[in-house]
């Protein structure tokens, strides 16, 4: 039986200064935003490519802290052509660093909530390797 991760909760203290944010300078698609009633709004965000989705709002249940998450990872394709997009438009976050298990980037949204992107190492350079170091 799958079990896939659909949605994740992103704690905010102003939800459209971090819609914006996630629209705007990461890319993220505006799924839903929804204003239920004066105490519950509901909005889905999604980044580019992903089937897991984060919701902010108000009146949510959360339990956490605005600013608070610092657990969420997510794999780009190059983290050189990130680090750069994101630059350009305006997005603080630390260089490349390197590690033999990928390349990282680390960024925070406008409550402190930190994200980290995450370059996979080509394990098949690996392999090739262990395979002609074999021959």
């Amino acid at each position: 039986m799958d079990w896939k991760i659909e949605l994740i909760h992103v704690p905010v203290s102003d939800v459209d200064r971090a819609k914006e944010f996630y629209v705007e300078k990461l890319g993220f698609n505006a799924d839903h935003d929804q204003q239920v009633s004066d105490d519950l709004r509901f909005v889905q965000l999604t980044p580019p490519g992903s089937a897991c989705s984060i919701a902010i709002g108000e009146g949510l249940g959360a339990t956490l802290a605005p600013g608070s998450l610092d657990v969420i990872q997510v794999v780009i394709a190059d983290a050189d052509a990130v680090l750069a997009d994101l630059r350009a438009k305006g997005v603080e976050c630390e260089g490349v660093d390197e590690q033999a298990w990928g390349r990282f980037i680390t960024l925070k949204d406008p409550d402190g909530n930190t994200w980290t992107l995450q370059q996979l190492p080509d394990w098949s350079q690996g392999a090739q390797a262990s395979q002609a170091s074999q021959a």
